[in-house]
């Protein structure tokens, strides 16, 4: 694997890479609170036959964390470096990865950009506010009532122990210890910053106005049919097994996978059921 820095907008942005150049493209958005850490397993077991390409988005990771002046950190400002992103590397064709985060982003990028999708995986995606799972009752609580004492259970998830929760959702014990701490004491090294807490915080408050956009993701899908494998971890607070069922609604053809005592961040607890799913996916995918 390959660990590499490009300038977008000015700003240097890290990503990682694997596989050859010339083959076909899988592009990795992360979710939150992560990075392309989350891919780094799933890279490499797919390097033998394709380009994985996983950015850290600005402001997450070890990419550059821009003055909020020039980078809006809003889903509008995300999916528009997803493109420049892709344009820098050349990227004009590829399958797209979603999750948490990143399916937000990503169907924006795929509703600019419907000629460079060629396929979808979804894992653990939220599109369809009728299925929002139980753990959204905090941030629910905000958007109906903007008082202080809402704000604050905000406020207390963009900590390393809220980060910890996030990782280690709802799972039971034995699984939980799956999942390395690693990726709650990296992340949150890594955004423990005035700035970086400041957009993590402010990307919970624009969960409201991104609702308006459900509509919209699932049109493109009903539109568009791209192929899709929706693998999914129904222990998930945010995301339960009915979010994943919903997108038989718009994609009645999209194979649906799921991991019964998995939860939100099925790479790290799941990897080996995983993968041959996916491979099979992309080989199929390329016909």
């Amino acid at each position: 694997m390959r660990h590499c820095t490009i300038q977008i907008d000015g700003h240097p942005i890290f990503y990682r890479e694997d596989g050859p150049p010339d083959a076909p493209v899988l592009l990795l958005p992360h979710g939150y609170p992560c990075s392309s850490y989350q891919f780094r397993r799933l890279m490499p077991a797919l390097a033998d036959r394709w380009r994985t390409v996983a950015p850290d988005f600005p402001g997450f990771g070890y990419s550059a964390t821009p003055d909020p002046a020039a980078f809006a950190y809003d889903f509008d400002a995300y999916a528009a470096f997803l493109a420049a992103f892709a344009d820098a590397l050349g990227l004009s064709r590829y399958t797209l990865w979603l999750h948490d985060y990143g399916s937000q982003i990503g169907l924006r990028h795929a509703i600019a950009c419907p000629e460079r999708i060629t396929a979808l995986i979804i894992q653990n995606g939220d599109i369809y506010e009728d299925v929002l799972g139980p753990k959204y009752a905090a941030i629910k609580a905000y958007w109906r009532e903007k008082t202080p004492a809402h704000h604050q259970a905000l406020e207390a998830a963009v900590s390393e122990a809220g980060f910890q929760d996030e990782f280690l959702n709802e799972v039971d014990a034995a699984v939980a210890e799956r999942v390395p701490p690693d990726l709650w004491k990296l992340h949150w090294s890594l955004m423990d910053t005035p700035v970086r807490r400041g957009l993590a915080l402010g990307l919970m408050e624009k969960l409201e106005a991104n609702l308006a956009w459900f509509a919209r993701y699932q049109h493109y899908l009903r539109e568009r049919q791209p192929p899709t494998l929706i693998l999914w971890g129904p222990r998930d607070g945010f995301m339960p097994r009915p979010a994943a069922e919903a997108y038989l609604r718009d994609l009645p053809d999209a194979q649906l996978h799921l991991f019964e005592d998995a939860g939100h961040w099925l790479l790290e607890t799941h990897f080996e059921q995983a993968l041959p799913l996916v491979r099979g996916f992309l080989e199929r995918s390329e016909h």
